[in-house]
């Protein structure tokens, strides 16, 4: 693609790429794939055109509004973030589980607040019957990569908390919606994804889960961090083994 505005603002202003690339002390070439390239200069750069120009640079290169808008979008997706797990509002795990109306997905190493706390063994069967998919990983307990987790938190019962919450979700397994793997991923973050809404509790070595940050996001069209940790959940999904 040419870039047309470019060749315009140019010729509006009496410039011809000899005359541009003389003012601006680079090379003719590099002048000719700004327009027949459409190639974007660098910031510093490109605020010396629109100043030679006296155009905006959004003028020129509109692309730039696109790279604003999806950066505003992404922001956009961040609705809360809380210092560490526990103080995430089992209020706000419970109505994002009953608002699920497509997907619930859930990548953890043991997750076993979530049977222990907010119930989820009923929340599965309930929302599978429903016609929700649901899909869990859970860290294969006698893997290296949980081994090693136990001993970098500190936490050395994590293998039998991985086990024991599969025991807690076996009873759900036989029902069609529902599909239950384990990985042996290293686990980066915990992700819970509830239709458009996601919580994210991030990992930091030496630190337990649940001593750790944990971001809400909302889906939002144009916006990246959503479809970010989605991506990386579909990634560890292929990996998992049937449970």
């Amino acid at each position: 693609m040419t870039n047309e505005r470019l060749r315009g603002a140019m010729a509006a202003a009496n410039f011809t790429k000899n005359g541009l690339a003389e003012q601006l002390k680079i090379s003719t070439k590099t002048v000719e794939r700004w327009i027949t390239q459409d190639r974007c200069p660098h910031p510093g750069l490109r605020l010396k055109v629109a100043r030679a120009l006296d155009r905006d640079e959004t003028y020129l290169w509109p692309e730039l509004l696109a790279g604003s808008r999806s950066t505003t979008a992404t922001l956009s997706e961040l609705v809360e973030i809380w210092p560490t797990r526990p103080e995430v509002p089992h209020e706000v795990w419970r109505s994002l589980m009953k608002q699920a109306g497509d997907h619930i997905d859930v990548l953890v190493y043991a997750g076993g607040f979530l049977v222990e706390s907010l119930d989820f063994v009923n929340v599965v069967r309930t929302k599978a019957h429903a016609g929700v998919q649901v899909r869990i990983l859970l860290g294969e307990s006698d893997s290296p990569e949980v081994k090693a987790r136990a001993r970098e938190e500190g936490l050395p019962s994590l293998p039998q908390r991985c086990q024991s919450t599969l025991e807690y979700l076996r009873e759900t397994m036989n029902q069609p919606m529902v599909d239950i793997r384990t990985h042996r991923t290293t686990l980066y973050n915990s992700i819970y994804r509830f239709g458009d809404s996601m919580l994210v509790n991030t990992h930091s070595y030496g630190a337990y889960a649940a001593k750790s940050p944990v971001q809400h996001l909302q889906k939002v069209p144009g916006g990246r961090l959503f479809s970010y940790y989605l991506d990386s959940f579909e990634a560890a999904w292929k990996t998992g083994r049937p449970a």
